[in-house]
């Protein structure tokens, strides 16, 4: 008999909550030394040394599920079109946001990644027959209206370069929403290891088809790619292991604890301070992003009472 949704056993929030935090820092972290290398690398190669190392925190956190291993340690999946699919996508997303760090503040290129809350709210009916209610949609529109303001003509954000972070939250979206098409008895370590190879398979292509890699300058520069590979690495294991400690809903409002966290690192490190670009519209998709966080929940919550009535129903003795 189907049981009624809730807690998990072994549920941990609080630390989820902290590893939440402590992965979006290390993105940030990771993504400062990818602004600090991108005159001198281009986009696609700091792409393909990133996703070098983003294979073994994956292939770390498969190993150690014990879903996994009790399985049988099956490689193969049916879905694995879609696994690889995912992983080319990532490898563009990655593209287009590195990018726009060449060209935009890096707290403005991070709060339009951002955006990608409201592109998978929007994608979940085409792609997965959802049925977004007008609630919903106000939000999407809510958290439009913010990128609006962030890129608006009179900002130093507008051009072309905006549409880089905004295509890179639309594909990441498409990967987030697109993960509920796998088969439930796919651990979410294996996905994460299709998506990683076909991203760094992907990013490959790409460093190749915009010129090759260049030779490194220095011996410091490979220590800053080794260390962008590690940040980036440890925020995918850290994610992976806060996403299963605890629902994803009670972590996706703590995800926008990384707008003022890129404002304040890109203000130490780069002396950026692009308030007129970033408010109020950063407020507006953080507010859209949260309002259909809390619609979720809502949602969540009254299914659960639904099928907890008919439950009760189905165990009452007849009359």
């Amino acid at each position: 008999m189907t049981q009624p949704s809730g807690p998990r056993a072994g549920d941990n929030t609080v630390l989820a909550i902290l590893l939440c935090l402590a992965a979006l820092l290390f993105f940030d972290l990771m993504g400062l030394i990818i602004k600090h290398l991108s005159p001198r690398y281009t986009s696609a190669e700091l792409s393909a040394y990133r996703n070098v190392f983003g294979l073994v925190p994956s292939l770390i956190a498969l190993y150690a599920s014990a879903r996994w291993r009790n399985a049988g340690k099956r490689w193969k999946i049916r879905q694995w079109k879609l696994g690889f699919l995912r992983g080319l996508l990532v490898s563009f997303a990655q593209l287009m946001f590195y990018g726009s760090l060449v060209f935009m503040p890096f707290a403005t290129a991070s709060t339009l990644s951002y955006a990608s809350a409201i592109f998978a709210t929007a994608l979940a009916w085409p792609l997965l027959g959802e049925r977004v209610g007008p609630m919903r949609w106000l939000a999407v529109l809510i958290g439009f209206f913010g990128v609006i303001l962030v890129v608006g003509p009179s900002s130093e954000a507008f051009g072309a370069a905006a549409l880089l972070p905004l295509g890179a939250a639309a594909l990441y979206a498409s990967t987030a929403v697109t993960a509920r098409l796998f088969d439930e008895d796919v651990v979410t370590p294996l996905v994460n290891v299709y998506s990683a190879s076909a991203a760094l398979f992907g990013s490959l292509v790409l460093a190749f088809f915009w010129g090759g890699f260049s030779l490194l300058q220095s011996w410091t520069d490979l220590g800053w790619i080794m260390l962008m590979g590690f940040f980036g690495g440890v925020a995918v294991l850290l994610y992976v292991m806060a996403y299963r400690m605890t629902e994803q809903s009670n972590l996706a409002p703590f995800s926008y604890f990384g707008i003022p966290m890129a404002f304040v690192l890109g203000w130490l490190f780069y002396s950026e301070t692009p308030w007129s670009d970033l408010f109020p519209g950063a407020f507006l998709i953080a507010a859209g992003g949260l309002f259909i966080v809390w619609r979720e929940r809502r949602l969540s919550s009254s299914r659960s009472a639904s099928l907890e009535v008919e439950l009760a129903k189905s165990a009452a003795p007849p009359p």
